[in-house]
């Protein structure tokens, strides 16, 4: 399918945008054909790494200002991994999910020596599932209504408190300038509500802007639906941000239905430069969930690794200033990509001096 985004194209790395979306059964036909076979098996084999010393700990906090349960997850690196003060991202799931949900994710960045700290809302949570089949819709309304996209982002904040808090044991060693704001679906609108997104109601700005996170991941954001002028709702939003989707990425919700080129709508709406978008060739929307890895063909567990390690690289780019390990991110996956990112512009002996040491 068409693909219009308003970033810079490279022949080598960001194809033009042509009628290039792609079956699996194509796909694969192609890999065959083309040699990729071995590429695609070697990389499926160690799709998800993880670290057997990672510790997992779940938290089941409550907000007492808002008599609301705020369960969590925190992903933290072993300490072969960690090296100084430990970055955190802050992981939003999207409608229906839980705490539980995007491991790859939690486990492939603690890994990496990158905590990772999953929250759980409650009002959009996999409760949502349960219960009466004839109002589902009732409850899919209810959980994706304005007060509780604002609750979502309290729910973050509120997680990031608890977890900075002087009594938390893991405090002292997170590196408050590296805290980065990271969600799928209606989780990616969370994100963007906390780092600077808003709208307009009464004359009155309504949003949940967090200052303590200084970029996003932002994976398959929807529209903010009932917004009409979608550069007015992201004005603000201006931290640096990496956007990833499918070229098949369209959601499918009763009484919601979104396309593909929503999620690039979205990443062409955020003012500024400091963005860049990933777009795989092939995956649904639901490519970026748990969902099992034997679904999906050979390229369910790839777009999970691959986007694991795009955050890895992006991170690189935003807090090291080095552009070298996202431009070796698009030639690793370069065959699965309808468009790479471009590294937006670091200063270039900053970089140089962090290669250096």
């Amino acid at each position: 399918m068409p693909i219009t985004a308003d970033v810079p194209q490279r022949t080598d790395a960001f194809p033009a945008p042509t009628n290039r979306s792609l079956s699996r059964r194509r796909f694969g036909t192609m890999a065959l054909a083309s040699g990729a076979a071995a590429w695609l098996s070697s990389l499926s084999a160690q799709a998800l790494p993880a670290s057997e010393e990672a510790r997992v700990i779940d938290f089941e906090w409550v907000d007492p200002t808002r008599d609301r349960a705020v369960p969590a997850r925190l992903y933290w690196p072993a300490s072969a991994t960690r090296k100084g003060p430990v970055p955190l991202i802050v992981f939003s799931h999207g409608l229906g999910g839980s705490r539980k949900g995007y491991s790859y994710l939690g486990e492939g960045w603690s890994a990496r020596g990158i905590a990772s700290l999953h929250i759980q809302h409650v009002g959009s949570d996999q409760t949502l599932w349960e219960g009466n089949p004839i109002l589902l819709l009732d409850r899919l309304d209810g959980a994706a209504d304005e007060q509780e996209a604002i609750e979502r982002t309290r729910d973050v904040s509120f997680g990031l408190d608890r977890l900075l808090h002087r009594d938390n044991p893991f405090q002292a060693a997170i590196d408050r300038k590296r805290v980065v704001a990271a969600g799928h679906s209606y989780g990616a609108n969370t994100t963007l509500i906390l780092t600077g997104a808003q709208v307009i109601r009464n004359g009155k700005p309504i949003g949940g802007r967090d200052p303590r996170f200084t970029a996003s991941i932002v994976i398959s954001a929807p529209p903010f639906y009932g917004e009409a002028d979608l550069a007015a709702v992201l004005a603000s939003a201006d931290v640096p941000s990496l956007h990833v989707t499918t070229t098949e990425d369209t959601i499918r919700i009763p009484g919601r239905f979104s396309p593909v080129q929503d999620r690039i709508d979205v990443f062409n709406a955020i003012p500024t430069a400091r963005k860049a978008l990933v777009v795989f060739q092939g995956g649904s929307h639901s490519v970026f969930t748990d969902r099992s890895l034997r679904n999906g063909g050979p390229l369910n567990p790839l777009v999970k690794r691959a986007t694991m390690e795009a955050g890895i690289a992006f991170l690189d780019l935003v807090h090291r200033s080095d552009r070298a390990p996202m431009e070796e991110w698009n030639v690793t996956w370069k065959p699965i990509l309808a468009a790479a990112p471009v590294p937006f512009p670091v200063p270039t002996r900053q970089a140089d001096r962090r290669r250096r040491a």
